[in-house]
């Protein structure tokens, strides 16, 4: 009986190394298909450019971010800069927006809002549910009743495609006291690229999504480089390779602070600002990432 199991083992080992042999080079290949694509990964391009422009509106903040013919934008300046992003979106081919996102209810970041909201369809409006009793704010909500558009607030880590566009929410608050930490905060994803957007956030919103991922390449400087915004430990795990501060010329707050300025340096990114480069427009394929610097007049200031 023990020869006979002996010489069945053998038997079974023999065909064991057959099929081994025989299925060795397909194997071989499919892991080197693996290889390949997992290194098509970073080479892909897609049919049209990412542009994003950061655009020059003094001590406030406005983004347009353009890809085919879909229009984000997140905030929209000083009051006295509504009349001029009006005439120099038009003047980009813009006619409508999929998404409007108004960080906060600052002046300086809604300023133009109601402009924005007279001139162009709006599909999707989004604001922190914090109501502040200025002027500025019910402009903006008198223009989303007179055009029909629905004020929407979205929730923490929510997601949300434009074509190729991938968000995500990060963080939105509710803090009445300082509606700077209510900034909505948001995250874009194209091809192997990534980008922040801080809104006037604060070092405690920092703290509190540092659990998440928020590795980006692109950093839109939180609060125009106030000192109570960047702290290091934020920086570092962002780690981006590119910061763009938004922030006016001699400005009385003097922002951007020397040390945002200084910590920046030290994690290595390249930085750009508004008050000395103007607007400020980057351009990816979904792998690279190039900037280009333009005068605007769209500093109402």
């Amino acid at each position: 009986m023990k020869k006979i199991l002996k010489g069945l083992f053998k038997f079974l080992f023999i065909i064991a190394i057959l099929v081994c042999t025989y299925f060795y080079d397909d194997i071989e290949k499919y892991i080197n298909n693996i290889n390949v694509l997992d290194n098509v990964k970073s080479t892909v391009k897609y049919d049209d450019d990412l542009k994003i422009y950061f655009v020059d509106v003094g001590q406030a903040d406005c983004i347009l971010i353009k890809y085919l013919n879909n229009n984000i934008l997140i905030d929209a300046g000083n009051n006295e800069d509504g009349p001029l992003l009006v005439q120099y979106f038009k003047s980009l081919g813009v006619d409508k927006f999929d998404y409007v996102i108004g960080t906060h209810a600052h002046e300086d970041h809604i300023g133009g809002m109601d402009d924005i909201i007279n001139n162009f369809q709006i599909d999707h409006f989004m604001m922190p549910d914090v109501i502040t009793p200025t002027k500025t704010f019910e402009d903006v909500l008198d223009s989303l009743a007179n055009h029909n558009v629905k004020f929407e607030t979205p929730t923490i880590d929510s997601k949300f495609n434009v074509s190729l566009l991938n968000f995500q929410i990060l963080f939105v608050g509710d803090d009445k006291c300082d509606l700077n930490n209510t900034s909505i905060v948001t995250k874009l994803s194209f091809g192997d690229t990534s980008y922040l957007f801080m809104g006037d956030a604060t070092s405690s919103v920092e703290n509190m999504i540092l659990n998440k991922n928020i590795s980006s390449d692109v950093l839109k400087v939180g609060h125009h480089g106030s000192q109570y915004s960047s702290s290091a430990t934020f920086l570092k795990k962002v780690s981006p390779k590119y910061a763009v501060i938004q922030v006016g010329a001699n400005n009385s707050y003097n922002h951007p602070k020397a040390v945002v300025l200084n910590k920046l340096k030290r994690i290595c990114s390249k930085i750009y600002r508004t008050d000395l480069d103007g607007t400020i427009i980057l351009t990816s394929d979904g792998v690279n990432i190039n900037f280009e610097t333009v005068k605007t007049n769209t500093n109402g200031g």
